[in-house]
């Protein structure tokens, strides 16, 4: 058995949102239902499924963690900031990549590397 694609769904709280946040990432919506509060966004290869109805149940922490992989680590991380997003300083981990974190508006966290020796010196 194999699997043809991953595509990660993000617990959300106010969909229209979410979807503004992840745009000023580079995100574009592919497909959107305001009425399910579900959206299916995409940024180059990689797809990600925003959903309001995973968040039913307050009582159950619904928090994920993304690691995103740009091309140009220093031009997405200009780029989230020149859209207004708080975006950190990039920082060089102890496992070797420039990354920076950043939560989106309902608390999932969004780290964005780049191999250190790739990411152009930013």
């Amino acid at each position: 058995m194999s699997l043809n694609r991953l595509v990660p769904m993000q617990p959300v709280s106010d969909m229209p949102a979410s979807v503004a946040f992840y745009e000023k990432l580079g995100f574009a919506v592919e497909n959107r239902n305001d009425e399910w509060g579900w959206a299916m966004l995409r940024c180059g290869n990689c797809q990600l499924m925003l959903d309001q109805s995973i968040n039913l149940h307050p009582g159950i922490p619904r928090i994920s963690v993304l690691y995103l992989y740009p091309e140009d680590l220093a031009s997405f991380h200009r780029r989230a900031k020149e859209n207004g997003l708080s975006v950190p300083d990039l920082d060089t981990t102890f496992y070797d990549m420039a990354e920076f974190r950043l939560e989106d508006p309902d608390g999932n966290r969004l780290w964005i590397g780049q191999a250190q020796s790739t990411h152009g010196g930013a």
